[in-house]
This record gives C-alpha cells, sequence and structure tokens, in this order.
C-alpha cells in the first residue's frame, strides 16, 4: 500500500473551490511579502552585494519545479567554462537550522539537508548551509570560489544577486494564479517577468536534446533524462530499459512525485506508486512494501536511504538538458559584468 504524504491543496492547481478562509488570508501575506519586497526596492532595507557575480536559481510558486537539477547543471557547466563556482542554500528542514555548516556528499542529510548533500554528491562542489544567505556567500568567497549559485533565494532580498533564473513547471505553471494559501504563488506574477531568464521543466527528456527555447518569448526548455538505475550498496549501474515490463516499487519524497512517476511510466516499467512528504526523513520500514520488486527512487531520495538500503533498492540519476544557446547567453551575461 502506498504510503502517501501531504497533497497539494487541490484548489491551487485545479477547479476546486478556493477555502473561505485562504482567500481571506491571502491579502495579509500578499500585503506584508510586498511591504518586504518594497522595502528591498526603495533601498530602506539594504542588500547586501559580494565581490562575485551571484546567481539565484528559485521559483515564486511554493514547491518543486526542477531548481536542483538545474542548479547542478549550472555547476557543472560553469566549472567547464573555468569558473570556481560554489552553492548556498538554506538547507530546508534540516536539524540545527540556525548553524551554518559545510555539507559534503557524505554528511547526514538530516544535519545538511537533502538537497544541499545531493549537490555536493553530485558536483563535489563547496556547498554552504546557512539561513543567512549573505553569510554563506562570503564563506564560498573564504573557500575560493569566484562565483555563488543560490539554490532557491528568490525571494532572499537581503542577498543582492546578479542574475535570477526563475524555474517554472510547464504542466502546472502558476496554478490558479493566486497567492498563498488561496493558490500557490510566493509572489505576484509580475515578479517573475523582473527575472533574467525562465526556464522551463518540460520533465522527460526526448531522444535529443533540446535546441530551441520553449514556447514564449524570453522562456528556455529544461528536459530531464533518465536513462540509468545505481545499486545504492554499489555496482554497476543499470540501464532503465532492463527494468521495461516489469513491475517496480516507485519511491519519491519530492514536491510533484507524479513526474517521477510519469518518467518511468514512459520507459514501459510497470510503476507501484509510493509518494511521500517532500523532504520526507525515511526509516527502514518506510521501504517495506511486502514484495521483492525492485525499488526505484529519485537521487533526493536515496541520499537518506542508504544507510539502510538493500539489494533491491535502485538511484536513477537526472539530468537536466537545455538548449546550447542558454549556456551560450548565461555566460555572455556573466561576461558582462565585468567581474569575472
Amino acid at each position: 500500500m502506498s504510503k502517501q504524504g501531504p497533497q497539494t491543496p487541490a484548489h491551487w492547481y485545479g477547479d476546486a473551490a478556493v477555502p473561505v478562509f485562504a482567500r481571506v488570508l491571502a491579502p495579509i501575506y500578499g500585503l506584508v511579502s510586498g511591504l518586504r519586497r518594497g522595502l528591498y526596492r526603495r533601498g530602506w532595507l539594504r542588500a547586501r552585494q559580494v565581490p562575485v557575480p551571484v546567481i539565484v536559481v528559485g521559483n515564486i510558486t511554493a514547491g518543486g519545479t526542477g531548481k536542483t537539477p538545474l542548479t547542478i547543471e549550472l555547476v557543472n557547466r560553469l566549472r567547464e567554462a573555468g569558473w570556481k563556482p560554489g552553492v548556498a542554500s538554506r538547507g530546508y528542514g534540516r536539524d540545527e537550522a540556525d548553524k551554518p555548516r559545510w555539507v559534503t556528499a557524505d554528511l547526514a542529510p538530516g544535519l545538511g539537508g537533502d538537497e544541499p548533500v545531493l549537490i555536493a554528491w553530485k558536483t563535489g562542489a563547496p556547498v554552504r548551509v546557512d539561513k543567512d544567505r549573505v553569510a554563506a556567500a562570503k564563506a564560498l568567497l573564504e573557500a575560493g570560489c569566484d562565483i555563488v549559485i543560490c539554490d532557491d533565494g528568490l525571494q532572499h532580498y537581503r542577498l543582492a544577486r546578479d542574475i535570477e533564473i526563475e524555474v517554472v513547471d510547464a504542466a502546472r505553471r502558476y496554478g490558479n494564479g493566486r497567492l498563498l494559501p488561496a493558490g500557490p504563488l510566493r509572489e505576484p506574477i509580475a515578479r517573475a517577468r523582473l527575472c533574467d531568464f525562465r526556464v522551463v521543466n518540460l520533465g522527460q527528456a526526448s531522444d535529443a536534446p533540446p535546441d530551441s527555447p520553449a514556447t514564449g518569448f524570453g522562456e528556455w526548455a529544461m528536459r530531464l533524462r533518465i536513462d540509468s538505475a545505481t545499486p545504492l550498496k554499489g555496482g554497476r549501474a543499470r540501464p532503465l530499459q532492463a527494468f521495461a515490463g516489469q513491475r517496480v516499487h516507485a519511491v519519491a519524497g519530492i514536491a510533484n512525485p507524479q513526474r517521477f512517476f510519469q518518467m518511468l511510466r514512459a520507459r514501459d516499467i510497470g510503476v507501484v506508486p509510493h509518494a511521500f512528504a517532500d523532504h520526507h526523513r525515511y526509516q527502514p520500514d518506510d521501504l517495506s512494501f511486502g514484495s521483492q520488486l525492485p525499488v526505484l527512487m529519485t537521487e533526493k531520495d536515496a541520499v537518506k536511504c542508504q544507510a539502510f538500503a538493500t539489494d533491491w533498492h535502485y538511484a536513477v540519476p537526472l539530468q537536466a538538458e537545455l538548449p546550447a544557446a542558454f549556456w551560450v547567453a548565461l555566460l555572455d551575461r556573466l561576461g558582462k559584468l565585468g567581474r569575472a
């Protein structure tokens, strides 16, 4: 039986009526967030700048849109271009949240946060978690980084940024267009138009990498590719084709688990879905499904399950693919900053 985590409110992305309490609270939320945003825009609250470029990867909606895969690809691409990137993150849901910490691939996700640990594991780049992203950026600078990538943090205005990248889910977009809690918006849609780049997550990759922007002026298509499954206990990766025509348990503790399940089904894999809450802290019993089927999970889940993994547990690596023109445009924008 699938163990479901908390569900996204039906009125955010569907036709369900918005509850009265949500309609009452949304204007209050909008007033508070708008006031704070205005104080920074007018200079009454001062944004802090660091002497290296800062790229913020974020969204104006609550929940996942594909920010972490894009952050990982950004780190790799910038490194190839000669930069020394570091990643700043709040480390959502971690223990001792007030304590700044360096995150490495072998750090317990409960201490570093699942997404920062995943980024460190996939990239080997310096990763710093701190609720104060200005302090995190300065620590990365002292560690030798010459560019800072903020995983999330679009609304963390205290850290000045040079480039903002908004990530949007192609299917969900902005939902009903309302502010929290009446809808999924952290900020009004107009705020998104101020970002330098809009990356639209189209989900499952086609056989050929994208070579053109998505529909809409200024939008760039991002596709997610999955090709293999890696045993959590170590060993050679297996092509996903090896699971075609079979039933598997699919585990996803992410903001939109259905995306992962659909990607597996597109590979002709029979999915028995097990959706957990985003950032769920797994226990061995969570993966006891009563049958000896292979268990395929996202890498974000895998970093939290390695300690009690069995030979049946596999992580499915995911890679973000964007048009070559996107990387040309981004590097061109960085080159014009004059701070490289």
